[in-house]
């Protein structure tokens, strides 16, 4: 901890369904400088305030939100923000779980574990993704989505009724002459795709 008084940063954050940061804003109290954002906080670059608020946060200052959920829009999300924060010397606090306020030992132990399950969770993910796809390819439903749409399909047979070889035609357009002939015969998971553009 720094010696000058840090101030109180309050940020609040209501989402597209929830309008009224009120309740919010009473459960975090008297604070120096408040923060608001309404936003669905799906992407973090929605975010302005809590960018211009992690701009303004000094080494000493306290940022006080009522839950993890309102900082954050994930473990990781949340790890990463108060990570940002505590480089700056700033200590986050949270009104409704202040297990994880990071001024605490308890806290840094709580983070640290909340670290590890965010791992878990990334590492989790990556492995369903990499036996999904390794499935589909045994499967051979890897390549579902055609990779030519109709326009460039009909763009391909000009060009070959005006003789350019379709080896080329496939080079040029980035597929293979298999894919390239599927195309223009209309089969396999082309002809759903005629089928619907017709």
């Amino acid at each position: 901890m720094s010696g000058h008084k840090g101030q109180i940063v309050g940020y609040v954050r209501v989402s597209a369904a929830d309008q009224n940061p009120a309740r919010q804003i009473e459960a975090i109290g008297v604070v120096d400088r408040l923060f608001s954002e309404k936003v669905s906080g799906k992407n973090v670059d929605d975010r302005e305030q809590l960018k211009e608020m992690i701009a303004y946060a000094r080494d000493g200052d306290t940022v006080r939100v009522k839950s993890p959920d309102r900082l954050a829009r994930s473990t990781r999300d949340l790890l990463d923000l108060v990570e940002q924060l505590q480089a700056k010397g700033v200590a986050v606090e949270f009104v409704d779980n202040p297990a994880l306020n990071t001024g605490t030992p308890q806290g840094e132990f709580m983070l640290t574990i909340l670290a590890a399950v965010a791992q878990l969770e990334r590492a989790t993910i990556r492995e369903r993704q990499a036996e999904g796809i390794a499935l589909a390819k045994k499967k051979g439903t890897y390549d579902r989505v055609p990779k030519l749409d109709p326009e460039q399909i009909a763009d391909a047979r000009q060009r070959i009724s005006e003789g350019v070889p379709k080896a080329k035609v496939a080079c040029d357009m980035g597929v293979s002459r298999q894919t390239l002939y599927s195309a223009l015969n209309g089969s396999g998971k082309y002809a759903e795709l005629m089928r619907s553009a017709s």
